[in-house]
């Protein structure tokens, strides 16, 4: 009878690598096994064998242990381990002083070993449901596709490669970011030779949506340069002369987008409104003479305020040469989405290729993240600096 089929195996976990056996030195381990130092980037997988609840001694000494790395060794011990044979044992408890025979054995084993275990691993990662994604390191690798995803969930992008982009603090201009928040943006791309998407990943606890006073939400950004050249512009929101393109995304305007009412109580729920003037029963819903009153009491919307809402598209369209020059882009030509879920932000953000970029050129790109609950506005967030941008890497 195989190990694989003996009723006598108590646990079945998973294992990395090598053949390891390893003495206990109580029955107790058998609720809490101590892990055996033989360990190589995986996890352990332990086999416990007893034979009638009477431990078969492997050891003459406790805290021996040795590695088996031949198929043959360590098939022939988990035969004898199996079986009951070659092995000392007993069919009676074993006498006061016999320490030595009092100890469970874990078996520890590899994958490469033990056929029985490569079965295991394979179900496991099938039940998963999950591919590991190709990484790029150095550089973010567009990928060039006859149509753009237009969700986050698309099962094209198992296959596009992730770049995890190192955030730094942005301590170079007022108001300055002192403490680090969130440390990587994770960020693929996809081209159609026309328009870029961006999926932009990273943890963040909290959901931060709601506009207010002493309110910050979350947000992300892509910036690149405005023209294609050699000669980029500062990171750091360009330089006089040198324009940037920022796409700049929001999770309160995604909340808004999502449906939230854009009333007093969708802000502030325990807020008790006695009257609005522009809300009186004479006023007909609609009418000019009622918009007319209601522009007296959204001051930031009766100036044209670009910032006011409400908001159809949760992204902005920003240029930029420069700190402090930052101003809305003349034409809105970006969208995009986001969607919250246990792990953080997930967000697409679609937008052209800019001026003078083309399949199988390359060009940079940089990207700053916003974390409300940190309080972070403006130029208080976190950033990269430029990364290569390859648009054409052709799966």
């Amino acid at each position: 009878m195989s190990a694989c089929n003996s009723n006598r195996v108590r646990k079945v976990l998973c294992c990395d690598e090598g053949f390891f056996i390893a003495p206990s030195r109580s029955s107790e381990h058998l609720q809490n096994p101590p892990l055996s130092p033989f360990k190589k980037g995986g996890v352990f997988c332990t086999w416990s064998i007893s034979r009638d609840r009477i431990a078969l001694p492997l050891f003459e000494k406790e805290g021996q242990g040795e590695i088996f790395k031949d198929r043959r060794a360590s098939s022939a011990l988990r035969h004898s381990l199996a079986g009951g044979k070659g092995l000392n044992s007993h069919s009676n408890p074993p006498r006061a002083g016999q320490k030595n025979y009092n100890a469970e054995k874990r078996i520890f084993f590899c994958s490469g070993l033990v056929p029985l275990v490569a079965v295991i691993l394979f179900a496991s990662l099938i039940g998963c449901g999950k591919k590991a994604l190709p990484l790029s390191e150095s550089e973010v690798k567009a990928v060039v596709e006859k149509t753009l995803p237009s969700t986050a969930e698309d099962k094209i992008w198992e296959r596009v490669p992730l770049h995890s982009a190192k955030l730094l603090l942005q301590d170079m201009v007022e108001p300055r970011q002192l403490q680090a928040s969130t440390p990587f943006v994770h960020v693929q791309a996809i081209t159609d030779g026309q328009k870029l998407v961006f999926r932009l990943s990273w943890k963040d606890a909290t959901v931060d949506d709601l506009p207010g006073p002493g309110r910050f939400g979350d947000a992300v950004a892509v910036q690149l340069p405005a023209v294609t050249t050699a000669d980029v512009p500062a990171p750091q929101m360009g330089e006089e002369g040198k324009f940037v393109e920022i796409t700049y995304w929001s999770a309160v305007w995604q909340a808004v987008v999502n449906g939230r009412k854009d009333d007093i109580q969708a802000i502030y729920p325990r807020a008790k409104v006695d009257h609005y003037p522009f809300e009186a029963a004479s006023l007909k819903p609609g009418s000019p003479a009622q918009q007319e009153m209601e522009k007296r009491y959204a001051p930031a919307r009766s100036l044209g305020n670009p910032m006011a809402g409400p908001r159809t598209v949760p992204v902005q369209d920003l240029v930029a040469e420069g700190p402090g020059t930052l101003r809305p882009a003349d034409k809105a030509v970006s969208s995009g989405t986001g969607k919250y879920d246990k792990d953080g932000w997930t967000v697409l953000l679609f937008r052209p290729l800019p001026n003078g970029a083309q399949l199988g050129g390359r060009t940079q790109v940089a990207f700053a993240v916003w974390e409300g609950s940190h309080e972070e506005v403006g130029a208080r967030k976190m950033r990269t600096a430029w990364i290569p941008l390859a648009l054409g890497s052709a799966q």
